[in-house]
Order: structure tokens, then C-alpha cells, then sequence
């Protein structure tokens, strides 16, 4: 819990020990702690010198106030960290400087094999301080986007996700679940007929883009720094993403009953994820498929949300759906 805190376990374990027997000799913490007196003294001795311990003159210890000694160690991390992050900014410029009339191969990182990818792809949202910026399509070649570890992590530090699925991954089993899971923590999903590669942009410093199999039958990718190529990526994602169809799928408290409501007043929450999937190009069979519905009861539900906004078509249906506000704008 406190290796954060550059305490080891045995660390946290003779301090708690001690918080609860303050005035006590090492041989008494040994046995509470269940450790060698000989490596107990040596933990003392760290806990003295960073300040969660003081030792009287007969050699017995007693804990310092965890709000007082913890807390200065806690406040020497943020300012270790705030040092960190200026270094960052400092060697970042410098690595831009540097980079400045390099060749292509100090550019451009070809990267071979899948486990080389998954390590470059989760480095890329790594580095990023801003923004991270994805085209999504499938097969999944590195890893899925329920794999994805690198992505909460980054959100918790303030990182903004945008993603453009490619149509044909909204079929892919399970994937309505991950968007969901993915819209909850914040991340704009869009939806694009269809996408021309996979790719992920971190800032406007690093991109990743996975290329087709290699001779050999091993996937491979091109990592790639601040250039041209990569300023021309950047305005490719923007003008994808300005096009692309936005996926709203509310109802992400729970699962919905397919039998309720049907004599509601307004759209339920599987209502509109049947009609964000609808409107994104989903045929009725997959989007079925996707909710854990038969068909029979996706027609019985378009029914009724047709009788209930007064129109005869789907494509009034959509319309009228949008316009008062049942799922996301077109």
C-alpha cells in the first residue's frame, strides 16, 4: 500500500505494528511482525530516518502521527513528480529540437511482431499529456479494446480519448458492451462507414499505425514522430471524426428489460441504444445480436417507438429520434 511511498511491505508491516504498540522494543516488534529481529533493526532504522519512527535512549520506538509523517512523505512525491513533469516538458523540447533536419530513420520506427505492437500501442497512450486520438477497426490484430489497460489509466490523469469505429466493428462480439464501458469513463466514440486504417495518435507527437501482415505472417506496424506524415495523420483523424455519425448509448446503469415499458410515454434506455445502433448503419440482425435480443422483439420494440412518435418509416423514425433529442445528432 505505501510502496508508492518508497516503503517496502516489511516497512508498512513494523510501522502498523507499532502504531498499535507505541514505547516498544525491537524484539517485541519482531514477534508482532513475525520477522528476524536482525532485519526488524534495519527497518527501524529506515522508519527513524525518514521520519515515521523516533527512537528513545533506552532503544525503544514509538510511530510518528501517520497524518503528520506520511503526509510529508505524500507532499515530497507531488513535488518530486512536479520536478518530473518540467524535466518532461524540458527534454521533449529538446528532443523536438534535436529531431529537426534528422533523416527518415530517426522519424519513422518500423515495428514487427504482435506482443512489439501491443508494448508500442500501450507506450503511445503513455506519453500522451492531452489527448489520444484512435481509429478502431477490425480484426483486432495487438490486443481488443477490453485489453485495453493503458486507457483508464491516462483518463485518470486527465487524457481525452476520441475514437472512430470503423461500421463493420460494431458486429464484433461484445463491442457494444466495451463502448459502453468506454462512453461511462468519458471517451467521444464516433462511428465512420468506413475507416482507411487502423491508427492512434498520441498529442501531435506520436502516432501508431498497424500495417498489413508481413511475408513472414507477422503483423507489423510504423511508430511515428513529430513530421509532416504525422501532421497529415493529424488532419486526417479531424476530418474523419467531423463526418463520422456520434454513438450515444445511454443505459449504462444496468441491463434493460426488453418487456417493460412498452406503454411508455417516452423511449427507454434500450430504446436508444437500439436507435444509436440503427442510425450507425447496424443491420437489424446484428444490432439484435449485439443487445441479446431476438430479432422478433427489436421489430416489436420499432413498433412501438414508431406508433409512439407518429411516423410510418425508419427513416421518419430516425429523423424524429434525433430531433427531439432520443439519441445523439447526426
Amino acid at each position: 500500500m505505501l510502496d508508492v511511498l518508497g516503503l517496502d511491505p516489511d516497512d508498512e508491516r513494523v510501522y502498523r505494528a507499532l502504531l498499535g504498540r507505541p514505547n516498544s522494543a525491537a524484539v517485541l516488534l519482531a514477534d508482532l511482525a513475525v520477522l528476524s529481529q536482525a532485519h526488524v533493526d534495519k527497518v527501524l532504522s529506515r522508519l527513524v530516518e525518514c521520519g515515521l519512527a523516533t527512537r528513545s535512549a533506552d532503544e525503544r520506538f514509538t510511530a510518528a502521527p501517520p497524518a503528520m509523517a506520511l503526509g510529508a512523505l505524500i507532499s515530497q512525491r507531488r513535488d518530486g513528480l512536479r520536478m518530473a513533469e518540467h524535466a518532461l516538458v524540458t527534454f521533449a523540447e529538446e528532443h523536438r529540437a534535436a529531431m529537426t533536419g534528422n533523416s527518415i530513420s530517426d522519424l519513422i520506427e518500423v515495428v514487427t511482431g504482435v506482443d512489439a505492437i501491443r508494448h508500442r500501442f500501450l507506450q503511445v497512450q503513455q506519453a500522451a499529456r492531452t489527448q489520444v486520438r484512435s481509429f478502431i477497426t477490425a480484426p483486432f490484430v495487438a490486443l481488443s479494446p477490453d485489453e485495453n489497460t493503458a486507457e483508464p489509466v491516462a483518463i485518470g490523469r486527465g487524457v481525452q480519448f476520441r475514437a472512430v469505429l470503423d461500421r463493420a466493428v460494431l458486429g464484433e462480439p461484445g463491442i457494444i458492451d466495451d463502448a459502453i464501458d468506454s462512453l461511462r469513463k468519458g471517451v467521444q466514440l464516433r462511428v465512420a462507414d468506413q475507416l482507411p486504417m487502423k491508427l492512434v495518435l498520441a498529442d501531435a507527437d506520436l502516432g501508431l499505425v498497424p500495417l498489413t501482415v508481413t511475408p513472414d505472417g507477422e503483423p507489423g506496424a510504423v511508430l511515428l514522430h513529430r513530421s509532416g506524415l504525422l501532421d497529415a495523420l493529424d488532419a486526417l483523424f479531424e476530418t474523419v471524426w467531423r463526418t463520422a455519425h456520434p454513438l450515444e448509448l445511454s443505459g449504462t446503469g444496468g441491463e434493460a428489460d426488453p418487456t417493460v415499458a412498452l406503454g411508455a410515454t417516452g423511449p427507454t434506455d434500450l430504446d436508444r441504444r437500439i436507435l444509436a445502433l440503427l442510425l450507425a448503419g447496424l443491420t437489424d440482425q446484428t444490432a439484435a445480436a449485439q443487445l441479446g435480443l431476438s430479432p422478433r422483439t427489436l421489430h416489436r420494440r420499432l413498433r412501438h417507438l414508431t406508433d409512439m412518435a407518429g411516423v410510418r418509416t425508419r427513416m421518419q423514425l430516425g429523423g424524429y429520434a434525433v430531433r427531439h433529442g432520443w439519441v445523439g445528432p447526426l
